[in-house]
Formats: C-alpha cells, sequence, structure tokens
C-alpha cells in the first residue's frame, strides 16, 4: 500500500492510491458488485480505516438499493461518432460493476404526471444524458431528487450545477479555418451548421466566425446554413448553393457526417474536391482517413469521453461527488480534402 498523508475529507481516489488499486476496485469492495480477490478486498477495506474514509449518505443509501446499471439517453447512436463513445462508456461501467441501458431517440416533454421515462430513478443508479437529449425541466427534477447525472457535449444549466463532459471546439475550428485563409488563401468560406441544440455546433461556428473576422473577411450570410446530422440536409444545402451559383471556395461542416454529405453532393456535379472546392469537417470519424480525398478534419477524443463521463457518474454514485467539468483537447488533422497533398 502506498505510504499517504490522510487527507482531511478522504474521497474513494484517495482510497484508490493508499491500496494501490483502481476506483472501480474499492467501488466493488464497498458495494459488493462485482468479484475481488481476496487479498485485495482485505488491502482496501484496512486502506478505507486508515483514512477513514466513509462515503457520503446519499451514497451509502443508493448502496443499499441498487440497480447496478448506469443509463444513456441520447437522440440516436447510429451515425459513426457513436461507436467509440459508446465503447468507453460500456467499458468503464463493466469495470465498475455497472451494466449499460441505453435509450436513444427524440424525448419529448413529459405528457403529465405518473409519466415515466425509459431510464431513469426506477431502473438505474445514474443517468448520462447526451447533449440536448433531456428538457431543462427533467434535468431540474432529477437535479432537485439528488439523482446522479452527468452531461455529455452540453454544458450544464447555470442554475444546476451538473457535472458535464465535452471537447474544446472553438480553438480547433478557428485553426482550421485560419489554415484554410493562411495556406491555401480561401476567403469565401461556407459553415454548414449542426443542430441548434447542441453547444458544439455553436462553438465551432464562434471559432469559424473568429478566425474569418480576424483576417477581414465577412461571413456571407447565404454560404451559412443548418446541414444538421442525418436525413441528407447537408448534401441538400451543397446542391442548392450550387444551383444558385453561391459555390464557395471552401465547406466547413460541423461534423464529418455532413462534410461526406457535402463531398457528395460537389461531385454529383462533377465538382472535385479539393481542386474545385475544399472540404472539411470535425470529429475525423474512422473513414474519414479512407476517403478519396482523405479529409482534413479535427481529432476529438471520442472514446476517451466516454469514458470520462461513465467515470464521472460512477463517482457521483458512489461517493457523492465528481467534477464539475471535464474539457477535452482536440487536435487538427491536415490531409488532402483541404487542398495539402500530405497529411501533418
Amino acid at each position: 500500500m502506498a505510504e499517504i498523508k490522510s487527507p482531511s475529507h478522504p474521497t474513494i481516489d484517495d482510497v484508490a492510491r493508499h491500496a494501490g488499486v483502481s476506483t472501480a476496485t474499492v467501488s466493488r469492495v464497498i458495494n459488493k458488485s462485482g468479484p475481488v480477490a481476496e487479498g485485495t478486498t482485505a488491502r482496501v477495506w484496512q486502506s478505507i480505516e486508515h483514512l477513514n474514509y466513509r462515503p457520503r449518505a446519499a451514497a451509502r443509501g443508493l448502496a443499499s438499493g441498487r440497480t447496478h446499471a448506469l443509463g444513456l439517453i441520447a437522440h440516436l447512436v447510429s451515425v459513426p461518432f457513436f461507436a467509440p463513445l459508446l465503447h468507453g462508456i460500456e467499458s468503464t461501467a463493466r469495470e465498475a460493476g455497472f451494466n449499460l441501458l441505453i435509450h436513444s431517440g427524440q424525448l419529448e416533454p413529459s405528457p403529465g404526471p405518473g409519466f415515466q421515462r425509459p431510464l431513469g430513478p426506477h431502473n438505474t443508479d445514474g443517468l448520462l444524458v447526451f447533449a440536448g437529449a433531456l428538457p431543462e425541466a427533467e434535468l431540474s427534477s432529477l437535479n432537485e431528487s439528488g439523482f446522479p447525472v452527468v452531461l455529455l457535449l452540453q454544458s450544464s444549466p447555470e442554475a444546476l450545477d451538473i457535472p458535464y463532459v465535452t471537447f474544446e471546439n472553438k480553438s480547433s475550428a478557428r485553426k482550421l479555418i485560419e489554415h484554410l485563409i493562411q495556406v491555401h488563401g480561401y476567403r469565401r468560406i461556407a459553415y454548414l451548421q449542426g443542430p441548434e441544440d447542441q453547444e458544439d455546433s455553436h462553438w465551432r461556428e464562434r471559432g469559424y466566425r473568429e478566425a474569418m473576422g480576424a483576417h477581414g473577411i465577412s461571413v456571407d450570410p447565404k454560404l451559412v446554413a443548418m446541414g444538421g446530422v442525418r436525413g441528407g440536409r447537408a448534401r441538400a444545402v451543397v446542391a442548392d448553393w450550387i444551383r444558385q451559383g453561391l459555390l464557395p471556395e471552401a465547406i466547413f461542416a460541423f461534423d464529418d457526417d455532413s462534410a461526406l454529405e457535402a463531398i457528395y453532393a460537389l461531385g454529383q456535379v462533377g465538382l472535385r474536391v479539393p481542386e474545385d472546392v475544399a472540404v472539411v469537417g470535425f470529429d475525423d470519424i474512422h473513414l474519414a482517413q479512407y476517403l478519396a480525398p482523405p479529409l482534413t478534419t479535427v481529432r476529438v477524443p471520442v472514446e476517451k469521453a466516454g469514458r470520462e463521463a461513465a467515470h464521472q457518474l460512477v463517482r457521483l454514485i458512489t461517493e457523492g461527488q465528481a467534477a464539475p467539468v471535464s474539457l477535452l483537447p482536440t487536435e487538427l488533422v491536415i490531409r488532402r480534402s483541404c487542398g495539402c497533398e500530405l497529411e501533418v
């Protein structure tokens, strides 16, 4: 066991460090939620006694009536972005002794008293809520009841202080647009927006507009349009630009799926990427590197976001506290679709 000074308010992380095990192992020992070797169990209890660690009352109450399940509520989980996210969530949940329940689909406001969501306190120990998947009123209700919730890619409503995990979007979007301007000389740069309820789209647009403004380039409002995340909206928008003679020099898409649709729409009328129009995206989905041409984009740590969100939710369940904000860094990935010859 590690020799560390006893903190005044020990946490499960302190216990894990002292015992030389993971927080998931400590959680399994305390809650008897999974198999742990006899020697490891003894070491964990020794560390608990040495540090005088006591789980919070809320956590102890939950332990007595656990479902041993985490819930994930999201609009849809069929797009490529979600595969690594789900892997990160599920693997972390499993390591901590929890199952994962998923509800996918648009959730409308509750119809009235007595209505019960598919996932909630009745069948999970805590919820992960993807951007915009629950109305603010329901988040407020869950928060007031003390039920553990962690938000994914959505900041907490101002009055609620719900822990959340998100990406750094603005600076990478700005760097991407500055690359298009400084390296390739593009000035007519379009932006395909994401859904209005997704903060990622808002911050990526902020980065786009800041970069344009910093170089004295006016944004053409006709070249900023909702591309969405499904249903061919990005493809339709680009086709409409072409019909109207509004062809930009480059297209910045909210996500890689929208960028793929833009490339398809351009190809349908014989326009080449990047020779005629450059196209760049955001996310760096697995397919991006295999496109013809490979897609310039911003790499986001999707699986890490899933792991971090699940980890913070487990902390909230087992010890009643979690990091208020987990902001994960992103990385610019230059490939040929912007006009560069090699990935750098």
